[in-house]
Formats: C-alpha cells, sequence, structure tokens
C-alpha cells in the first residue's frame, strides 16, 4: 500500500493523524483496523513528512483539505457529477500550488535559455512583484509553462491529491487550468 492509499485509508475509518513533536499521533473514535495500522507504521517517516508544513506553509494535509472542500463546494452547490467536481478541485489545487509556489530569477536574463535580452527578443517579467518575477523571452514562456504545471502536479502527487482519469493534460488552451 502506498502512502498515499495509507492516508485515505486512514481518513476512511475515521483516524485524524496529527504531528506530537517528534512523533505521529493518531486519535479515532474506535480502534483502527489492523490493516490500517500496518499501513501507518510503514509508512511512518514519509506521512510525518507530509504533516510537516512546506515552504509555502501548507501540509500534506491542508492540501487534501483544499482540495476535499473545493470537490464539495461543485458537487453540492454546482451539482456536478463526483469525478466533474474532483476534475475542477484538482485544476483549482494547481492554481493554488502555482500561487503559492512562485519562481524568481534575476533580471536580464531568461530563466530558460540564460541569454540576455535582444532589440529583436525583449525579456519579459511574469509574475507579480512581491511574489517575484520571472523574466523569458516569449518563445521560452511556453517552455517554461509547461515544466511549471509538471512541477505541480508532481507535488499533487506527492501529497496524494493526483489528476483525475480524463483530466486534460493542455491545462486549456489560454494557458490558464
Amino acid at each position: 500500500m502506498s502512502v498515499a492509499a495509507a492516508l485515505k485509508a486512514a481518513r476512511a475509518a475515521g483516524v485524524e493523524l496529527a504531528l506530537d513533536g517528534d512523533d505521529l499521533a493518531l486519535k479515532a473514535a474506535s480502534a483502527p483496523p489492523a490493516p490500517v495500522l500496518d499501513a501507518l507504521s510503514r509508512h511512518k517517516a514519509e506521512i510525518m513528512a507530509l504533516l510537516r508544513p512546506a515552504e509555502d506553509g501548507w501540509s500534506a494535509e491542508d492540501w487534501q483539505v483544499f482540495f476535499e472542500e473545493r470537490a464539495g463546494i461543485v458537487q453540492l452547490d454546482g451539482g456536478l457529477p463526483r469525478a466533474e467536481s474532483e476534475a475542477q478541485a484538482f485544476a483549482r489545487c494547481l492554481v493554488e500550488w502555482l500561487n503559492r509556489n512562485p519562481e524568481r530569477s534575476p533580471a536580464g536574463r531568461c530563466l530558460v535559455c540564460c541569454d540576455r535580452e535582444h532589440a529583436h527578443d525583449p525579456l519579459l517579467p511574469y509574475g507579480t512583484e512581491p511574489n517575484g518575477l520571472v523574466w523569458l523571452h516569449s518563445r521560452c514562456w511556453p517552455v517554461w509553462r509547461a515544466k511549471r504545471k509538471v512541477k505541480a502536479v508532481g507535488a499533487l502527487k506527492a501529497m496524494g491529491i493526483t489528476r483525475p482519469a480524463g483530466f486534460p493534460d493542455d491545462f486549456g488552451k489560454n494557458g490558464s487550468t
């Protein structure tokens, strides 16, 4: 059983997980099934790493809650089927991860090709000033954006939030999710 599957099984069994210093604390209304406890024990170190806040201030548990809340809102308020609700929640998680994990680059050099600005190929800023700017040539932007999306999908997957079946790889024709 993977870490994500162990966490999902624990949640389904009503187990709440938390960090208690250097230990993993479990809280449940009743004793969890033995296979759940075995899986949690086997993946204890990885689970603890997921529960610790990352550089963006959110733990894997925070991301799971964010995903579930978004899926529930879309499903209940929007009346959409669960699969479509999860696809929209995943898209929202991607956007949130990208916003919480900005990249920065020094002015005067393209982050992708490391070349300088040229009269025929200016460097353009992407991002917002408080979070940081990435300087890119317009021809380098698609490569950078694709790599960022792959990185976001991988980070979410590591936290147990996987791309729903049928989720488009193109992330929208205008570059958004």
